[in-house]
């Protein structure tokens, strides 16, 4: 049968969801009761449970046989929302600099690590950033990135980048996570980031950050240029539009300056 030869990973995880889609349906329920109806032995129940009640998702009343979702799930749920919506707003804004510059347009959150391309405009032009939607580039050398970490305190910075190589995609990459230290403290005063060939040889990179109602960068919203298009004199043109579209987008999420 199909299901036997499933590869071992993919029947985990849908034993998983099995599991969370029982407790949703039952407010609490017991091992037993529970690998009945899921047709699963009662010690592999029990593992997955132990595993989910580790991670949070589920929880244990004391040392009773009987289990409940926590709040977890509603939270990625509330989460996923969040990102629902500041798509939908952050599109309108990006057109409107699309329209002025015919440049890319990209939409980054913070991915553990890294960053992940949310949304994006592409250039009207033949040459330009070549990007997907749930790419991930790193924090330290991308303007989004350094938009994203600007303002968080530099423990959670050195912890994020612990188990990063800094690796050298140009010879303007930073080296390690100092100087990236040193270089947020700029970019938090200025309040826009930049990516001057850092990530990739010819492309430069401005990023302004969206804060949302709790007043946290929630996001960076960069335009990218290949650098024979890029006019520093321009800059502040370019870095003025982002500011203005950032700062429309946090205000559509709830966020007002005197939150901070």
């Amino acid at each position: 049968m199909e299901k036997a030869t499933q590869p071992e990973a993919v029947s985990s995880v849908m034993k998983v969801f099995s599991i969370l889609q029982a407790l949703g349906e039952q407010k609490d329920i017991g091992v037993s009761e529970l690998s009945q109806r899921l047709m699963m032995s009662k010690a592999t129940t029990y593992r997955f449970l132990q595993t989910m009640k580790m991670l949070g998702y589920v929880a244990q009343e004391g040392e009773a046989d009987k289990y409940s979702l926590t709040l977890k799930l509603f939270e990625l749920g509330a989460k996923s929302l969040e990102y629902v919506d500041l798509i939908a707003i952050a599109d309108k804004q990006m057109r409107i600099i699309a329209e002025q510059t015919n440049e890319a347009l990209h939409l980054g959150a913070l991915d553990e690590d890294g960053i992940i391309y949310i949304h994006k405009i592409d250039s009207g032009y033949n040459l330009s950033m070549q990007s997907r939607i749930g790419r991930r580039n790193p924090l330290y050398s991308t303007a989004i990135g350094k938009v994203l970490l600007a303002e968080r305190e530099t423990d959670f910075v050195k912890q994020a980048l612990a188990d990063v190589t800094f690796v050298k995609h140009t010879d303007k990459t930073l080296e390690n996570v100092d100087q990236l230290i040193e270089e947020l403290i700029l970019v938090r005063e200025q309040g826009y980031g930049q990516d001057n060939e850092e990530q990739e040889p010819g492309l430069r990179c401005i990023a302004a950050p969206v804060y949302d109602r709790f007043g946290q960068v929630i996001a960076g919203l960069s335009i990218s240029f290949p650098t024979i298009r890029f006019d520093e004199e321009r800059l502040s043109y370019y870095v003025e539009l982002l500011q203005t579209a950032a700062n429309r987008i946090s205000e559509q999420l709830g966020y007002h300056s005197e939150n901070q």
